[in-house]
Order: structure tokens, then C-alpha cells, then sequence
């Protein structure tokens, strides 16, 4: 018992900074990017704006395309691109290049569809109007989408919570490397206890979060 403590006050304050920063930072990059390529398929998607089918067919593919990867093989698949961009892929940087490959297209095809539940009444009173695409997304889409964006964006945050303990495997650091190092490899079983309650932790604080978010924008 004073083993399992000693390694949980040695290495759980590291792996829940490496595990933040790797889930902060593909979110911020997956939400960004994802709802600018979810806007792009809306748009070229609807007649009332830019429809565009070769353009929607290709961003649609390669959304689609990235999504049916099994996270664990797009880390394997991705490692030479981090080593590339930052040298060393086993560490929390080159696990948050994986995180934010895969979080983009995740976000996309959520903000697509909250976008796409948009009354069309709405968007076509707006165009009638006069107003130019720009003043349609700023003024309609987005305030319109926010719940539900938000809602998305409380998914991505616990799919990737979850993405980054697999992370673990390649020894990139995070709260799933401490679970395979000490409680798969040592047979520290209450280091794994201790890691599933803190995900357990984590996943219900997101969601009470988001949902209050969600539920104070929906107003």
C-alpha cells in the first residue's frame, strides 16, 4: 500500500498534466478546424448558399475517410508525421497530433449536423433579405447551432479523454501510461482502480459542465 501511494504522489500530478495537455489542446485544434470544415460542408451542401457537389463529395470524403480509422491505428499510422514535425512522437506532443487528427473530423461531421437542424425557413428569410453569407453565419447559423455545438463539443471532450489513455500504448505519456507502466506491467492493481475512478471523475464533470452550458445558451 505505501508502494502504490508513494507511485501515485511520485507520477499521478505528471500524467494528469500530460493527460490535460494533450486533451486541451487536440480539443482547442480539433474545434477550430472542425467547425470551419463543418461550416465549409454545410454551406457547399445547401442551394441556398454555395452549393458545391465536387467540393462536398470531397471534403466529405476525407472526413469520412480519417473518422473509419480505429484511433488506435491513426496513433500507429501518424507516428512518422510527429516524429517529423516535432522529433520525438512518444511523448504528449506527438499523442496531441494524433488526438487533433482525430478530433477535426469528429467535430466537422457534428457541427455539419447541427448546422443542417437549423429551421430552413430561418435561413432562407435571412438570404431573402439581403444578407450576405457572412452576416447569415454570424447572425443566424452559429447563435442558432450554439447548444447543439456545445453539447458536441462536451463528446469530443470525453472521446478524447478516453483517446488519450490509448495513447498510453506507445508510451506518450497521460494518466494511460501511468494504468499500463505501474498497473498492467507491475500488477499495481490499485493504480488502475485509481485511474479508472479519476476517468470516471473526469467524464462527470465534463458532461454536468457542458450540459449547464448547453442548457443556459438553449434559453
Amino acid at each position: 500500500m505505501a508502494d502504490t501511494l508513494e507511485i501515485l504522489k511520485t507520477n499521478l500530478p505528471q500524467a494528469l498534466w500530460e493527460t490535460f495537455f494533450m486533451v486541451g489542446t487536440s480539443a482547442i485544434i480539433g474545434v477550430v478546424f472542425g467547425l470551419l470544415i463543418g461550416l465549409v460542408l454545410f454551406l457547399v451542401g445547401s442551394n441556398l448558399f454555395h452549393k458545391n457537389v465536387f467540393l462536398h463529395h470531397l471534403a466529405d470524403f476525407v472526413v469520412n475517410a480519417i473518422r473509419s480509422l480505429p484511433f488506435l491505428i491513426l496513433l500507429i499510422t501518424l507516428i512518422p508525421l510527429s516524429a517529423v514535425l516535432i522529433g520525438d512522437p512518444y511523448t504528449p506532443a506527438g499523442g496531441a497530433i494524433a488526438l487533433s487528427i482525430a478530433a477535426i473530423p469528429f467535430y466537422a461531421r457534428i457541427a455539419e449536423s447541427a448546422f443542417a437542424e437549423i429551421d430552413y425557413g430561418v435561413l432562407e428569410a435571412s438570404v431573402a433579405s439581403g444578407a450576405s453569407t457572412g452576416q447569415v453565419i454570424r447572425e443566424v447559423i452559429l447563435p442558432e447551432s450554439l447548444p447543439a455545438l456545445i453539447r458536441g463539443f462536451v463528446l469530443t471532450l470525453i472521446s478524447l479523454l478516453g483517446y488519450s489513455a490509448m495513447v498510453g500504448t506507445i508510451g506518450a505519456g497521460g494518466i494511460g501510461d501511468l494504468a499500463i507502466q505501474y498497473g498492467y506491467y507491475r500488477y499495481e492493481t490499485a493504480i488502475l482502480i485509481v485511474v479508472i475512478l479519476l476517468l470516471i471523475l473526469l467524464v462527470q464533470l465534463i458532461q454536468w459542465i457542458g450540459d449547464a452550458c448547453a442548457n443556459y445558451f438553449s434559453k
